[in-house]
């Protein structure tokens, strides 16, 4: 087996028929990886399978809900079954919901946490014991947010979902160190996506799902600091974090200074030294 993290090695993606798990299948395939491709929106997989498969790549779709443990079980066993075993898994599937916590219906927190926290568990519990069996090595990306890092205004839903998602993954990280599997938390800023829109086509309450239905077909962030950068620059990004085995992923320069802060709010809540 070739020590190059890609080249013929076999890559799951959670999410993978648009945004930046579409983009992820894409730079692996580059890289010469076969692409499994798990998607709840089967034919948005297909179609970008198709598209790599015209470029040359082998790369299949799966219909996957990332919220059902025996679901994802399931897509473990035939991708290993139809690839022969899994090097590579990225827990990328999300949603994003907004509005205050303490109005916030729970059904919006409880759709948020199963498929943000509970399906990258899932692909966690699924694949991870299936890399350290053949021995062969792999990495693990899981997709969390800058808003897994710090609090915002009307999205508590979205960060506690991410929060959680980094701190399994650098309790993971330690979990599996010296034992050939990397680790890598992607925390991006705003991306060029349909988060917003897919969020509500997927939602639970069929009167959330006709809203989106009537909404516009692309839904732009608003304007913020960092600025919105697209998919594929994110998937190019992940693509270094793995050769390099790096922890973290981050997407916009202007992190630095958040977090920095951040970080320095956290120091001076210790005082002075007594």
């Amino acid at each position: 087996m070739s020590t190059d993290p890609f080249r013929g090695r076999v890559a799951v993606i959670t999410g993978g028929g648009g945004g930046i798990g579409s983009a992820l299948a894409r730079a692996f395939a580059a890289r010469g990886a076969r692409v499994a491709l798990a998607d709840v929106d089967l034919e948005a997989a297909a179609r970008v399978a198709k598209e790599l498969e015209a470029d040359g790549a082998e790369a299949v779709p799966f219909a996957v809900d990332v919220t059902d443990r025996t679901d994802v079980h399931r897509l473990a066993d035939t991708v290993c079954e139809r690839f022969g075993g899994v090097h590579i898994i990225c827990n990328n599937a999300g949603v994003a919901m907004g509005g205050e916590m303490w109005s916030a219906p729970m059904q919006d927190w409880e759709y948020t946490m199963s498929v943000n926290f509970w399906g990258v568990l899932y692909g966690v519990q699924a694949f991870v014991s299936r890399i350290l069996e053949h021995g062969e090595g792999g990495h693990v990306v899981n997709t969390a947010s800058m808003a897994g890092l710090t609090g915002m205004s009307f999205l508590g839903m979205y960060c506690a979902s991410k929060f959680a998602v980094v701190g399994l993954t650098e309790s993971l990280s330690r979990e599996l160190r010296g034992r050939g599997i990397g680790v890598s938390v992607l925390c991006p800023m705003i991306v060029q996506t349909n988060i917003d829109r897919n969020s509500l086509a997927r939602h639970p309450d069929p009167e959330r799902r006709k809203a989106a239905a009537a909404a516009p077909p692309n839904v732009t962030a608003p304007p913020m600091r960092g600025g919105v950068i697209q998919a594929d620059q994110v998937a190019g990004k992940v693509v270094r974090a793995i050769d390099a085995g790096e922890l973290y992923i981050f997407t916009h320069p202007e992190q630095r200074e958040i977090l920095s802060r951040r970080a320095q709010r956290i120091d001076a809540a210790f005082g002075s030294p007594s």
